[in-house]
């Protein structure tokens, strides 16, 4: 199975080089002009994910393009046929899933709570509140994370709210503040994931790496956590100022942060952006479900090529 390989090598020609500064600044300026402004900018009604037809896809292809990350609204309800987000995936060429140790047969995660098991001792299968993150941030190098799709089967009675934030923003965000927050953020030994134990053996074993990186390609890749738990973060001075900057701009009401629901036939496909989950409860309206598929590709034809 092939893998993206991750590049820490700065020297890419790319517009998120801190090196290539025109660049940057002609991308920035596309980038920002006509940014969604609301969640409802990144709704597009469908009618079936298996099957989108031109316009569906388009409309869908539009926003990935502009925010790597788009909502769509299906008329399919609480059907839950593990296609609709596989077979999404495929038509954006999402094919090469990261099946996790918890993920079920298809190799999507079922999201849901869980009362016995190994999958109660983690918190996305808790009604607890999930803190902003991007998936895989503990993923080795050669199976990162970079496109990721949620599906609702179905909501919780009530909670459950998802934060958005675009990774292409949060890295203008940050050099706008501090221009030498990038390159800082770039080293390769600056968040660190410990290993993870199971019956005094290492299941997952540690991970050191960068919180930006460039890919091959020129796009940018984001691996980020804000949990302060079985995190270590380098003690580089310009390092933590980086790092308390992203929190103070997760914590913020930036416009550029986006906040809804997804509710039953609803999903969200992108390019592994930033998010969060507020906590729920379920109840007789509601047993939250949603699946979730990680992938190791990139979405096809969105990313800096359309910049150029």
């Amino acid at each position: 199975m092939p893998h993206t390989a991750v590049s820490h090598d700065i020297q890419i020609s790319s517009p998120f080089n801190p090196d290539e500064e025109a660049a940057y600044q002609e991308w920035r300026t596309r980038k920002l002009a006509d940014y969604p402004t609301s969640i409802e900018d990144l709704l597009v009604p469908v009618t079936d994910p298996r099957h989108l037809d031109s316009a569906e896809y388009n409309a869908i292809q539009r926003r990935l393009q502009k925010a790597n990350m788009a909502i769509y609204i299906s008329r399919t309800g609480s059907d839950p046929d593990p296609q609709i987000p596989l077979a999404l995936g495929r038509q954006f060429g999402a094919r090469h899933l990261n099946h996790n140790w918890l993920s079920d047969d298809t190799g999507l995660t079922s999201l849901k709570v869980a009362t016995d098991g190994v999958r109660r001792q983690y918190i996305p299968y808790s009604n607890r509140p999930i803190k902003w993150h991007t998936d895989g941030y503990y993923n080795r190098p050669d199976e990162q994370i970079h496109s990721l799709i949620l599906h609702c089967v179905q909501s919780a009675g009530s909670g459950g709210e998802n934060a958005l934030l675009d990774h292409e923003i949060a890295y203008i965000l940050l050099r706008d503040r501090n221009p030498d927050f990038i390159p800082a953020l770039m080293g390769a030994d600056v968040l660190t994931i410990p290993p993870r134990m199971s019956r005094n053996e290492v299941a997952r074993r540690e991970e050191t790496g960068p919180v930006f990186s460039i890919l091959p390609c020129g796009n940018l890749h984001m691996r980020f956590t804000i949990r302060t738990r079985h995190v270590i973060w380098s003690e580089d001075p310009i390092v933590r100022q980086a790092v308390s900057a992203l929190n103070e701009i997760l914590d913020s009401d930036s416009p550029y942060i986006f906040r809804g629901r997804l509710e039953p036939g609803m999903g969200l496909i992108s390019n592994n952006i930033l998010h969060d989950r507020a906590a729920f409860q379920d109840d007789e309206q509601g047993t939250r479900h949603l699946y979730r598929a990680r992938y190791y590709d990139r979405l096809e034809n969105t990313g800096i090529a359309q910049y150029r």
